[in-house]
């Protein structure tokens, strides 16, 4: 008895340890500004470096989600077209936890590997692991949104001005009165380069 009460005396001293380390993971916010037709992503490196992830497979991810081209000058991203904050936001946290984040004790300290032609994340800290999901690849043609006409969209974010925001292949859609996660029905009233602004027909 006095084994057992000992070796739980250890396990509770360990716990905060634990627990300290996973309070320490903070992603920083993105640091972005438009530059005449592209956005700049300051603080690219930095936040791959805290992610312990490859610049070009974060990189990759970023692109192809954002459905656009870029490329990486120094420690900042440069993106073609112009993205708003909580967008590129909104897919770090995707990123985080698809490719970061364990799913079984949800500590950071992860790797990806490789398992034949399986891409797995590999934890670290409790040892578990998962195939990470096939994420839809966009194709080269994108479609073209019109004024006046309906799409249904998912809601990626919420913006400093409270209108959430949407993907729609190169399109970043602006709706009014919706709320995070949800899938709505928006009407296109105005189309500006690649930022669309609609009002919202239906919510689910």
């Amino acid at each position: 008895m006095k084994d057992y009460e000992a070796l739980l005396d250890r396990a509770l001293i360990q716990i905060p340890d634990i627990v300290t380390e996973k309070s320490r993971f903070v992603v920083p916010s993105p640091k972005t500004f438009s530059e005449g037709r592209t956005t700049v992503f300051d603080n690219f490196g930095d936040i791959a470096d805290v992610l312990n992830r490859d610049v070009d497979h974060f990189l990759k991810f970023l692109l192809q989600e954002l459905g656009t081209a870029g490329k990486i000058e120094g420690g900042r991203a440069i993106f073609q077209g112009k993205f708003p904050f909580e967008v590129i936001n909104s897919q770090i946290d995707d990123y985080v936890e698809e490719y970061v984040i364990c799913s079984e004790c949800g500590m950071p300290d992860t790797h990806l590997i490789k398992s034949g032609r399986i891409l797995m994340l590999k934890c670290d800290a409790c040892g578990g692991h998962r195939p990470v999901k096939k994420r839809r690849i966009r194709t080269e043609t994108k479609k073209e949104i019109q004024e006046g006409e309906i799409y249904e969209v998912r809601i990626d974010a919420i913006g400093s001005k409270g209108d959430g925001i949407a993907k729609m292949d190169k399109y970043t859609i602006f709706i009014p009165n919706v709320a995070k996660g949800s899938i709505v029905k928006a009407k296109i009233k105005k189309i500006s380069g690649t930022l669309a602004f609609a009002e919202l027909v239906e919510q689910s």
